[in-house]
């Protein structure tokens, strides 16, 4: 399948050398032109460390223009923070074309702002967006061609806006992402990031250790009982504003995450260990 991975981050890195080791035609665009230039001094190429070993990715593709990136892509995988939306919206949205899938993973409730934005600056573009719980890996770099995934998405609730579109939309995405599971609108799938969750009370109840040690994983020693307690009462409140909605289980709750024994999470079981262990 033809694929456009947007970003320069940890998930877009991910994300184009996967697709690509997994046999689709992968073009990745940034907007960070320095950037670009090294990777295309290289050879487009990416080395992934994951449980088959260390192995290299050579991306079909690596431009700042989002013009050659989206052109002919049936499926669109945007997994930038949410500060970058709205900026890519602008840029995409004259070359969005009928029938491309726009994936936000996670997208924060960024499918409907990005298609207000397109639809703003004159796209008439039949398109989809959707948007997931969580990334499609557990990933950090390791250094500006290299990327550790150190598991993969298991369970990957999506949802889609329009959701006149999401049994089409899903099928597409799905055979980039075998996990991806229907969970319904776009609200609903933004409502199962665990992002906005888990990360605050880490920093914030870290930010001593943070400051003082050189370095200080939030996801290890970083999570004891007492974090654990704040970002479970949080999750509680996310959990209740789905039911409030009218959305139903699975609700995806951050504890099973954390339990090894518990429902299977977005990662898999243990897949909190797996993370520290990146």
């Amino acid at each position: 399948m033809e694929i456009a991975v947007l970003g320069g981050g940890n998930g877009s890195v991910a994300a184009a050398a996967d697709l690509t080791l997994n046999g689709h035609s992968v073009r990745l665009w940034r907007r960070n032109a320095d950037g670009v230039s090294a990777l295309n001094a290289r050879g487009n190429r990416l080395t992934v460390n994951d449980f088959s070993g260390t192995r290299e990715a050579v991306i079909g593709l690596v431009t700042t223009d989002m013009g050659v990136a989206l052109a002919g892509a049936e499926l669109i995988v945007c997994p930038t923070p949410a500060t970058a939306q709205a900026d890519i919206a602008r840029v995409m949205a004259r070359h969005l074309a009928d029938g491309q899938v726009i994936l936000l993973p996670p997208g924060s409730f960024g499918s409907w702002m990005m298609a207000r934005i397109a639809r703003d600056a004159g796209s008439r573009a039949q398109v989809a967006f959707a948007e997931s719980g969580t990334l499609p890996y557990l990933t950090r770099m390791h250094g500006p061609d290299t990327v550790a995934i150190t598991t993969r998405a298991t369970r990957l609730p999506t949802g889609v806006f329009p959701q006149s579109e999401g049994a089409r939309a899903l099928a597409v995405i799905r055979a980039a992402y075998p996990a991806v599971e229907d969970c319904g609108d776009a609200l609903s799938g933004a409502l199962m990031n665990a992002g906005p969750i888990i990360h605050p009370p880490l920093i914030v109840m870290n930010a001593g250790p943070i400051e003082h040690f050189d370095h200080w994983d939030i996801h290890n020693e970083g999570t004891q009982p007492s974090v654990r307690r704040v970002t479970t009462r949080l999750d509680a409140e996310r959990i209740a504003v789905r039911e409030a909605l009218g959305y139903g289980a699975p609700h995806f709750p951050l504890a099973d995450h954390y339990d090894p024994a518990g429902e299977e999470w977005m990662y898999g079981n243990a897949a909190h260990e797996k993370l520290t262990d990146s």
